[in-house]
């Protein structure tokens, strides 16, 4: 029996772009596991963590982090979907690696804490975006603005070392990544929609950009909310 008002072809469509949406979560959440084992092994490994996150090799890594986030970004379109994958799983291991420095810094209760006040949030405002009637693209504008705002701000914060300004980056980096949530959801959905029956090549990349912008915005609200509750060790 078909909901009411719903066509044969939309009933497949809606089945076909929430099976979609599953495979963007669940990358998503593969990703932050392999991310948050890497991070922990490094964190709790001190020969580990001297050797990768000290010198120019922590600096090697996250210019390879940065250029993986960049060439999936922009060629994901040209590239085979095993590829996108076996990329974005690259990604997440290497910036496992490099968020290591979290376990060195804070006490293991207030990083168990944080991700779940994290994981909270992240779900709320995920399911905003996938319920929500109202188009997000003007809101998402404006989050795009302030984030590059955010990072200008943060860039000169490291020259003037105020903490009126660090604390101000920090609940503007929550706002702004919780916001951008909801928006990154329901741009994630309306491209599952735009692209429905084109086949598993481009269903598999439509799952990995997804899962990809999903991951950077759970993991930079992670690290905004460490700012706040994480407990910093001894």
């Amino acid at each position: 029996m078909y909901k009411e008002g719903l066509t044969f072809e939309q009933e497949q469509s809606n089945v076909s772009v929430k099976s979609v949406m599953n495979g963007v979560y669940g990358w998503m959440t593969f990703a932050l596991a392999l991310s948050g084992l890497c991070a922990y092994l490094v964190g709790t490994t001190p020969n580990l963590a001297k050797a990768l996150l000290t010198g120019g090799t922590f600096w090697v890594l996250v210019i390879a982090e940065f250029i993986l986030v960049m060439v999936i970004s922009a060629m994901i379109n040209k590239m085979s979907a095993a590829l996108a994958t076996a990329l974005f799983v690259a990604y997440a291991a290497l910036n496992g690696i490099t968020l290591g420095f979290i376990f060195l810094a804070y006490t293991m209760s207030s990083i168990a804490l944080t991700f779940f006040v994290t994981a909270g949030t992240f779900a709320a405002m995920a399911v905003l975006g996938t319920v929500a009637k109202m188009d997000l693209t003007k809101m998402g504008s404006i989050l795009t603005m302030a984030l590059i705002g955010l990072l200008i701000a943060s860039i000169v914060n490291i020259f003037l070392h105020s903490s009126t300004l660090y604390w101000i980056c920090t609940y503007a980096g929550v706002l702004i990544f919780t916001g951008l949530t909801a928006y990154d959801v329901q741009k994630i959905k309306n491209l599952c929609y735009e692209t429905d029956g084109q086949g598993f090549e481009v269903t598999r990349k439509v799952a990995i950009i997804g899962a990809l912008t999903l991951y950077l915005d759970f993991v930079n609200l992670m690290l905004y909310m460490l700012r706040i509750f994480g407990g910093r060790k001894d």
